[in-house]
């Protein structure tokens, strides 16, 4: 009889520390305003398999990756509270990932370093430590609740772009301001493909409403590259993987960091998600998947809200204003 009693409290006990390691995914109310009723607001989208998971299977399956790459629309909030709550689920399953940040360099990591020394569970103040406010992102409160996450469970955060200075001189084309370590492991130094520069070509003119002007694009094409491998290379450092907080564009399969990624670290396993805002009269995956060329680029999409429907070119095509008397 004691034999069944103690079998059963080990099962209980197994069931219960698996329930323990168990991702789960808790978000509060949508923020963003457009389309909180749209049919796929709230829906995760497997691309891999066409079929809406749970929040909770999509961790699950994530964090078992070395890598997870969590996207967002910077100026979303809805996206940052997603972010938040699936690195907070990742790291209740126990692993220890560095979380890397696209918004913070190498310049502000000595000033992470020093608040972090005094201050290593205050994400408050964090964004005053590194003058968050002049660097041009949206409100340290929408990054807070993931900087939060990170320090809670201990982990490290990461500064993992290039210096502003850099990426300015490398987008004006001077190529010598490209670093080493980042020419050396991703073959910076050689023209890209032709696939890939085209492609690159495309999306930063599209990015400019076509106003940019030509001489420019091939130093803008380098410094989207050493962007996207600056931000692989914080991850590899990371002795349990890592997980990058990134615009949306930087997280795509086909040519953003994953690329780089798979570059450095052929056998890794990588994971991404990007939440996606939803369009009035897009009310299908398809839709979705053809402003991508005809196939959606990550492993999940999470439809959220959005924040406007303003046109970002429309200031280009108006009449210029006549002058006066």
């Amino acid at each position: 009889m004691r034999s069944v009693v103690a079998l059963r409290l080990a099962v209980a006990l197994i069931a219960g520390l698996a329930a323990c390691a168990t991702a789960r995914v808790a978000i509060g109310p949508w923020q963003a305003p457009l389309g909180r009723e749209h049919p796929l607001t709230g829906r995760v989208l497997d691309t891999r398999t066409g079929r809406f998971v749970t929040a909770d299977a999509m961790v699950q399956a994530a964090a078992t990756a070395r890598f997870v790459l969590l996207g967002e629309k910077h100026d979303n909030p809805d996206h940052h509270q997603i972010q938040a709550a699936v690195l907070r689920a990742i790291l209740a399953t126990s692993r220890r990932p560095i979380v890397a940040f696209e918004m913070f360099t190498p310049d502000d990591a000595p000033a992470l370093a020093r608040f972090l020394g005094t201050a290593p569970r205050d994400a408050t103040g964090l964004g005053a430590a590194v003058d968050w406010k002049n660097n041009g992102w949206p409100d340290w409160a929408y990054y807070q609740p993931i900087a939060q996450a990170a320090l809670d469970a201990g982990v490290p955060i990461v500064a993992a772009n290039l210096t502003q200075a850099t990426a300015r001189a490398l987008a004006r084309g001077q190529r010598a301001a490209l670093p080493a370590n980042l020419a050396e492991h991703y073959a910076l130094d050689q023209p890209p493909s032709a696939a890939l520069q085209a492609a690159l070509t495309t999306e930063i003119r599209e990015a400019h409403c076509g106003h940019f002007p030509a001489d420019r694009v091939d130093g803008m094409v380098l410094a989207q590259r050493a962007r996207d491998s600056a931000l692989a290379e914080s991850l590899v450092a990371g002795a349990d993987g890592g997980v990058l907080i990134a615009g949306t564009g930087h997280v795509r399969n086909d040519r953003g960091v994953p690329a780089y990624l798979r570059r450095r670290v052929p056998d890794a396993t990588i994971a991404t998600l990007a939440p996606l805002e939803v369009r009035t009269e897009w009310t299908q995956p398809s839709d979705y998947a053809r402003a991508y060329g005809g196939a959606l680029p990550f492993d999940w999409v999470w439809f959220t809200p959005g924040m406007d429907d303003d046109d970002p070119c429309a200031r280009f095509r108006r009449p210029p204003t006549p002058p006066r008397g």
